[in-house]
């Protein structure tokens, strides 16, 4: 007689991730049905910044009605029933934590230093103190000027809603704008929306709305740095086993 080994199959469930005080954060994650409640926050602690004995989760279905609170951290999170699709609500319940206040995510929080134009001339080893450096060498170097069609047919294949990967630093996104952008430089770029907070504005740079997007996701760069294709947005958690 033959035997057959009967292996366990371990049942996942894809979940969307949102939280109370990031509105920008959110994420698809596949989670094992056998993880605990305590697993499942000790994880999305080190992505969120809320920490497990502060974190409150809550489990809503596809029509955005409560399924359940997760209240009990030993139970596995199939205890909950979950079903592919339904969303995992993380509530901070600590208001001095990182996350409330806006501070990761509204930039304009921040105090930015600032500096006299008479301070700024008298410091060593700026860039304007290595331009005119240059300048005095070579003259002729402040006079060349980009032509206005630069890297104009490195955006022949590219389109608006392509996926996308920009180097350096393989960060994905797709593209929002293709064109010249005469408030930055001469020549044609290429906007593109972050699926992280890797940018540095929102699709307006210098005054001028090339594109929208969320805060911190927005970025204009050379056609030569992006490939355009089969560039699906990673899993924040596909370096870690849940």
């Amino acid at each position: 007689m033959s035997s057959h080994l009967q292996i366990p199959v371990d049942e996942q469930v894809l979940l969307y991730i949102t939280h109370s005080n990031l509105k920008s954060f959110s994420a698809d994650v596949r989670f094992s049905l056998q993880t605990t409640v305590k697993s499942i926050k000790d994880k999305l602690w080190k992505k969120s910044g809320t920490s497990v004995d502060s974190m409150r989760l809550q489990l809503y279905d596809e029509n955005g009605a409560k399924v359940s609170d997760l209240s009990d951290n030993l139970r596995p999170l199939g205890f909950y029933s979950p079903h592919d699709g339904f969303q995992l609500h993380i509530i901070d319940l600590d208001p001095s934590s990182v996350t409330s206040g806006g501070w990761l995510e509204d930039t304009s929080l921040v105090e930015k230093y600032t500096i006299s134009e008479e301070a700024y001339d008298k410091l060593d080893g700026t860039v304007r103190k290595f331009k005119e450096k240059l300048a005095s060498q070579n003259p002729s170097i402040l006079e060349h000027k980009l032509a206005n069609k630069y890297k104009e047919d490195l955006c022949a294949n590219f389109k608006v809603g392509d996926r996308c990967e920009v180097d350096p630093g393989e960060k994905r996104g797709v593209v929002k704008y293709i064109g010249e952008a005469e408030t930055i430089a001469p020549g044609f770029w290429v906007g593109v929306q972050y699926d992280e907070p890797f940018g540095k504005h929102d699709g307006m740079v210098k005054g001028t709305r090339f594109f929208e997007c969320p805060p911190l996701h927005g970025a204009m760069v050379r056609p030569d740095r992006i490939k355009v294709g089969d560039y699906p947005e990673r899993d924040p958690f596909e370096e870690e086993e849940i």
